[in-house]
């Protein structure tokens, strides 16, 4: 039987392992035994040094990957690779560009065979609830960048209003609409009441939007720390207290933002080559001017 807390968590995640084939014929680790419980209605920030595995994270939560081990559970039943509990945000703009904005919000509904009724209502409540009522008919290129973001949000929200994970969702755009984006997120978010994880680069947007902070080490990844962001919101970005929590994080990240680079920098050492001795065919190393073995000149 589950705990109350158990019934409060909208996603577990519980002991996530993940390793990918390397360039030396190895395997290297990505995610070591990650575990977080993320509540109902919760919205969680993740940052993390470049390249530590915080997209890798995101799909095998959406079931787009399989992990090597552990559990994803969503209120409480565990899910296999390939579900479709949650809307994704994904990093690069994914519009289909031959489509209108309603239909792109409707694609998700007509591969899951919704009617076309059905399909307009659902559409018109979440185009209102994101604020795009008269652009229904505009086409991608017809709408800013700002608009598009908001047309993806509402495309994942319309098939999973409950759970939403965006990857960099904001990463692309001038820090005006940016700012502007942040806001209407958690504006929208205050009306569905949906459980966010949205993993961000920038420790000021992590700070301004969420409830709670997981940061993440250099590869492999592990959890260093984990923030409750106790400031009311709406919040003031430059306050004290969002400046005092951006401090924090930032002094950890730095650590290990070095490892992260200085691992990338990393010269790749070249593959030593054997020499066999002509008269012994002892193998020796390819600085050797003799024979380790026998001692015969090579």
């Amino acid at each position: 039987m589950a705990t109350m807390d158990e019934e409060m968590f909208k996603l577990s995640v519980r002991n996530l392992t993940k390793e990918y084939p390397n360039d030396d014929s190895g395997e290297t680790q990505v995610l070591d035994h990650i575990s977080f419980d993320v509540y109902k209605g919760e919205f969680l920030g993740i940052v993390g040094p470049s390249g530590c595995g915080k997209t890798t994270l995101l799909k095998i939560i959406a079931g787009l990957l399989e992990p090597d081990e552990g559990q994803i559970l969503i209120d409480g039943q565990e899910v296999e690779s390939g579900h479709n509990r949650v809307g994704y945000i994904f990093q690069q703009e994914s519009l289909f560009p031959w489509r209108t904005v309603r239909q792109n919000i409707e694609f998700g509904l007509e591969v899951k065979g919704v009617s076309e009724r059905e399909r307009r209502g659902k559409s018109d409540e979440i185009i209102k609830i994101v604020g795009m009522e008269g652009l229904e008919k505009n086409y991608p290129h017809e709408i800013s960048g700002g608009q598009a973001r908001k047309t993806e949000m509402a495309r994942s929200l319309v098939v999973s209003p409950d759970m939403l994970i965006a990857d960099e969702a904001f990463s692309n755009l001038d820090a005006q609409t940016r700012n502007y984006l942040q806001e209407e997120f958690l504006r929208i978010q205050s009306l569905t009441g949906s459980t966010i994880v949205f993993v961000s680069h920038n420790v000021d947007e992590a700070v301004f939007m969420s409830d709670r902070i997981i940061v993440l080490s250099n590869l492999p990844a592990r959890i260093m720390a984990e923030y409750k962001v106790d400031i009311p919101k709406p919040r003031t970005r430059t306050s004290q207290d969002c400046l005092a929590y951006r401090s924090k994080i930032l002094d950890i990240l730095s650590v290990e933002q070095k490892k992260a680079m200085s691992r990338l920098s990393k010269p790749k050492q070249p593959d030593m080559i054997d020499i066999p001795c002509p008269y012994c065919g002892h193998k020796n190393g390819e600085d050797a001017r003799k024979c380790e073995k026998c001692g015969a000149s090579i």
